[in-house]
Order: structure tokens, then C-alpha cells, then sequence
């Protein structure tokens, strides 16, 4: 069955874009199916680099078709705002197809997001306050508006009623903040109507269809394992599923027709926003990570916290996604470093552990047991083949790989399109 899924194994941010973007020119669909436009992929190709949030990343290959999948939550003014910037770089944006089916987030949710989290104040989650949450949290109310509704005034105008009702109420009695008119509301979501008409299909059917001609799709997961609603580090999460069984209840393609997933690890372990993170260096070596490897959020603009690489994390990845393969990335981030330390697992309360805890209570006094591996300094940048790698680099990738619990079948050395060595297709 040629159809792939390919998501973050960590805390997000792991270099998703150019893993789905050394894939796109193999593949004939790239399909995003969960998050928003909370989630960030920079794909370098050449000399351009290229910030996504909404699109997928297949919207940069050539012949490549990219969907927006039901499960995802569509903010219509940000998705015509990323087309809009792509087309002026000459970038064919024609192709896109959009489900029907997709949630949208409206003004109203934007503005929940940010007063909610204000108010929690020390008690934050740390969201993105772009309006995710509370798009998820009206879909699984039933009172959230759909993309298919912007063709139909009347369904439109009742949802924006039903969802203002309470909401302006918690708004002005909460909040003490200003009642959003429902007229408003629809007046701006029905005119976008026009603008995406020619994207929105029956994703599923198309979906579904490619696959049985034979045709290579690649399911594109937003944020990474230890983010998903269900399997993260809640409640310090996203809104949705970004593990592999995602990409079925978000684009209505069967489990049984995906053949590989394909999680993506960096050399070391980065994370965005508040929560636990055992690994986590408040020293020189987590600046130096930071600085080297441009941990900034391609989203959020803000710092990523950084430590060294967890195995724990990676092996609770492949076990709760059932990952064939890993693409490492930013390999060359950690050249220069004498040694370099990896968490094998955990001591809790004395004991060492070496499974990912289910205890939320355990792993936030969750303390790292390292081993410490040789490091290198010769440039990697240019190695087009394992060999070509300094031997220390050699079997920092093997240890990770025996780590881990899955094949490594791609390195990153560097952010470049070509910067790849590439070990087993994918294919």
C-alpha cells in the first residue's frame, strides 16, 4: 500500500517540513490531517526559505497534489494570506484541495484562546492563542462551522447564533470583555466563500481513490508525539492527534491501507511552550544548542528549550505510533562537542526507569540517567553517505538507533534540500 505517515517523535519542531519535502517529489499527494496554523515547517530549497503554518508541505513540489484533511482547523484568513505570499514567490498554489469537512476557526475562537490563557495566569498551558483549542473544543460540542457551511448563509448564520449565545456571555460576564455581533461574524466568514470555493473537494474520496490506483500519498503531521491530546504530556498538549492513528480519523483513509510511519527525531530534543521536559539545559550547552541550531518557533517566534537527546521519549514514540523508520535531523547542530550526553532513562523517587511514565506525577520528578557518547568535530554538511561520516558521528546515529526501536533511514546534515544522507527509501 503506498501510503506514508510522517510526524514528529518528539515534542514537535523536529525538521517535519524537510523530511515531507525530500518525500514530496515521490509522491503524488502530501496530506495535512490534524492542528492548525499552530503548527511550523521551514523547508529550505536552494537559496529560499519557505515558513509554512496551514499548508502542506507538499505545496512546494512540483506535481505533488496538497491536502487540507478534515481533522485539521482551518482559520480561512491565514490559509488565503500563506497562498497569497506563496504565489507571489512564483510558487503554483492551484492544486490545493481543502475537505469540506474541516473545522473553521472563526474571530470568536481567536479571542477565547488569548483571554482564557491570560487569565490562567502562572496556570498557562502555554497555547499559541491562535484559536486552536477552541475550534476543537466547538467541534466536539457540535457547534462548530465547517468549511462546507460558507457555501450555505442560512446553516452559517444558525451555527455563528447557537456558538455567540454562550460565548458572548462568558465573554462579558468572565471576561468583562465586549459581546462579538453575530452579523460580523457571518459578513466576514462569508467572504472568504468565493476565494476558496475551487479548493474544497471530498477529500476522503480522493483520497481513498489515489490509493487504490496506486497512487503514493504522505500523511503530514503538525507538532509530534509528546503534543498529542491523548498520548502527550497533558495537559500541557495541542488540541488534537498528531500520532500516527491522526492521520485515519483526519482524512477518512482506513488503517489498513497505510504500509509506513515515518517518525521524525532530532539529534537532540527541543519543546515549545510550558510543561515537563526531563533533558531540559539551563546551562551553555542548551544557549549553544539554541544558538546553532536556530531553535526559534517558525510559528510562535519564540525561543524552543533545549536538551540533549531522550531515548525514552523516542522508544515510547515508536511503541504508541508503531513507527517502521526514523528520520534523524540537524545531525550538524552537534558538531564541535567533545562529548555528548543521551538520556537512556529515568530515576524516579530512586528507581530507574526506562519506559515513558503514564503518571503525569511521575515524570514532571522524572530526573535524566545519561550515557555519554564520544562527539566529533569535522564538518558534516557535505557527507552524502553514512561512511562519509566522521566514525564518532557513525555511532552516535547506531546508538540512537539501537535506542530508540526502529531503523534510522535518513540523516540530516545540514537544512538544506540536498543536506540529506539517505540510508533506506522510504518507498
Amino acid at each position: 500500500m503506498p501510503a506514508l505517515v510522517l510526524l514528529g517523535a518528539q515534542w514537535g519542531d523536529e525538521g517535519k517540513g524537510k523530511a515531507t519535502d525530500l518525500l514530496g517529489g515521490s509522491v503524488d499527494y502530501v496530506v495535512r490531517y490534524q492542528g492548525g496554523n499552530n503548527a511550523g515547517h521551514t523547508v529550505v530549497v536552494g537559496d529560499q526559505k519557505y515558513a509554512l503554518h496551514l499548508l502542506p508541505s507538499g505545496i512546494l513540489s512540483p506535481g505533488c497534489t496538497p491536502v487540507i484533511g478534515n481533522g485539521v482547523v482551518v482559520d480561512p484568513a491565514v490559509l488565503l494570506s500563506e497562498l497569497s505570499g506563496l504565489a507571489e514567490r512564483g510558487v503554483d498554489t492551484s492544486k490545493l484541495l481543502i475537505s469540506g469537512n474541516a473545522h473553521l476557526i472563526t474571530p470568536y475562537h481567536t479571542t477565547l484562546d488569548k483571554v482564557s490563557e491570560r487569565f490562567l495566569g502562572k496556570r498557562k498551558i502555554g497555547t499559541t492563542g491562535r484559536g486552536i483549542g477552541p475550534a476543537y473544543a466547538d467541534k466536539i460540542n457540535r457547534v462548530g462551522i465547517r468549511v462546507q457551511d460558507l457555501f450555505d448563509e442560512s446553516i452559517l448564520r444558525q451555527k455563528a447564533e447557537a456558538a455567540l449565545d454562550f460565548k458572548n456571555q462568558v465573554l462579558a460576564k468572565l471576561y468583562n470583555r465586549r459581546a462579538i455581533a453575530v452579523d460580523q461574524v457571518v459578513e466576514e466568514l462569508l467572504g472568504y466563500a468565493d476565494q476558496l470555493s475551487g479548493y474544497v473537494a471530498d477529500t476522503t474520496l480522493v483520497l481513498n481513490n489515489a490509493i487504490d490506483q496506486g497512487q503514493v500519498v504522505l500523511f503530514e503531521g503538525g507538532q509530534g508525539t509528546l503534543l498529542d491530546v491523548d498520548h502527550g504530556t497533558y495537559p500541557f498538549v495541542t488540541s488534537s492527534n498528531p500520532t500516527a492513528g491522526g492521520a485515519c480519523t483526519g482524512t477518512g483513509v482506513g488503517p489498513t491501507k497505510i504500509s509506513r510511519v515515518i517518525g521524525i527525531l532530532k539529534a537532540y530534543t527541543t519543546r515549545v511552550g510550558a510543561g515537563p521536559f526531563p533533558t531540559e539545559l539551563l546551562d551553555e550547552d542548551g544557549e549553544k544548542l539554541r544558538t546553532i541550531g536556530g531553535e526559534r518557533g517558525v510559528t510562535t517566534g519564540r525561543d524552543r528549550r533545549c536538551g540533549w537527546f531522550d531515548a525514552v521519549i523516542a522508544r515510547y514514540a515508536t511503541r504508541v505510533n508503531g513507527l517502521t523508520d526514523f528520520f534523524l535531523t540537524k545531525l550538524d547542530v552537534l558538531t564541535g562537542w567533545e562529548r555528548i550526553p543521551v538520556c537512556v532513562a529515568y530515576e524516579i523517587d530512586g528507581k530507574r526507569v526506562e519506559e515513558l511514565p503514564y503518571s503525569q506525577t511521575d515524570f514532571h520528578h522524572a530526573t535524566p540517567i545519561y550515557e555519554t557518547l564520544p562527539g566529533w568535530s569535522e564538518d558534516i554538511t557535505q557527507a552524502k553517505t553514512f561512511d562519509d561520516l566522521p566514525k564518532n558521528a557513525q555511532k552516535y546515529v547506531q546508538a540512537l538507533e539501537e535506542m530508540s526501536g526502529a531503523p534510522i533511514s535518513a540523516i540530516g546534515v545540514g537544512p538544506g534540500r540536498d543536506e540529506t544522507i539517505q540510508i533506506n527509501s522510504f518507498l
